[in-house]
């Protein structure tokens, strides 16, 4: 497998993204290899540095950087000789796997969807956070920032989404899908809410199991939990804030321990026609590691193929308009 990777994404690259890739090649088989996407000289540079042979990593150059804080539509364009922009050309010809950044979110997001291209049927690509569980498992929260605007037919397909994720990598068997609610009755919550619990009650496509709260999560009531990207990405903003408030005050504990993003490295989007991870802006060489082991574990695991072949059903006699089943 040939696992590409942004050398030039993130907060503290070059020095972590190419410190955590070589945390990465001690733990790949023999048959992979993490091809290196960016400025070929810095990448040299920084190896020779650390001792490390260029011999165990393939180097794409790539002159052009995308910046954090850029317009992620009008940067892929101007910048086609950007690490991401290569990325994703060296995707779609086959010549990686995967294709993993900790770069500009946006700009991985308009690469997936104008590159790669979403998946047929699929309305909205969707990126999902991991969720520990207090008996040791996980879960996982979709989406998590990605379509802050959704509508009930879009949250139907991450429930489609996410029981194909959490089956597929994380062997949950038949996972359970939850609709995030501020009440478990059918009735509650805002429009959005209701007409996406009425889409998802009688579906065949995932094991719905009715509205959670969020004081839930950390049980074993749901495997997977689907709300819009707004409210997602500030489930998710908040348990970061409330680990590091934890580490701050010095409590050390197994459990809370496993809310550390780091552990998790990255996430895919789920719904585009290939294998596609985004990092946290500010990961750190050991966050960097486990999103390339990531990558390659999605890879394996043909996500993209799965929710293929689970759309070619669903579409199947199954169309949704404003909300509603035809």
């Amino acid at each position: 497998m040939n696992i590409g990777f942004d050398v030039m994404g993130g907060d503290y690259a070059p020095d972590a993204t190419i410190s955590g890739a070589i945390l990465a090649t001690k733990e790949i088989s023999g048959n992979d290899r993490i091809v290196l996407i960016g400025d070929k000289q810095v990448i040299l540079d920084k190896l020779e540095s650390l001792s490390v042979s260029q011999d165990n990593f393939d180097i794409i150059h790539a002159p052009q950087h995308i910046e954090m804080g850029e317009s992620p539509t009008k940067a892929f364009v101007r910048k086609p000789e950007s690490s991401i922009a290569i990325g994703f050309k060296l995707l779609k010809t086959g010549k990686i796997d995967s294709f993993a950044s900790a770069g500009n979110t946006g700009s991985m997001l308009v690469g997936s969807i104008y590159s790669v291209n979403a998946i047929q049927g699929i309305i909205r690509p969707a990126t999902t956070t991991v969720i520990p569980k207090e008996n040791g498992g996980v879960g996982l929260l979709i989406d998590v920032g990605t379509n802050p605007d959704s509508k009930p037919d879009v949250l139907y397909q991450f429930g489609l989404l996410g029981s194909i994720y959490a089956r597929h990598v994380y062997g949950i068997d038949h996972p359970k899908i939850g609709l995030l609610n501020i009440g478990e009755e059918e009735d509650k919550g805002n429009l959005l809410s209701q007409s996406t619990y009425r889409l998802m009650k009688d579906s065949s496509d995932f094991n719905f199991i009715g509205n959670i709260e969020s004081r839930d999560f950390f049980g074993d009531k749901a495997d997977v939990v689907v709300c819009d990207g707004f409210t997602g990405n500030i489930v998710l903003k908040n348990m970061e804030a409330m680990y590091h408030q934890i580490v701050k005050r010095g409590i050390h504990d197994d459990f809370f321990d496993r809310f550390n993003y780091e552990n998790y490295g990255g996430t895919p989007i789920l719904g585009v026609n290939g294998t596609v991870l985004i990092g946290h802006g500010i990961s750190n060489d050991k966050a960097i590691k486990n999103m390339i082991l990531h990558s390659k574990q999605v890879f394996e695991a043909r996500i993209s193929e799965q929710i293929c072949e689970a759309m070619e059903k669903y579409t199947q006699g199954r169309f949704f308009l404003n909300g509603e089943a035809e």
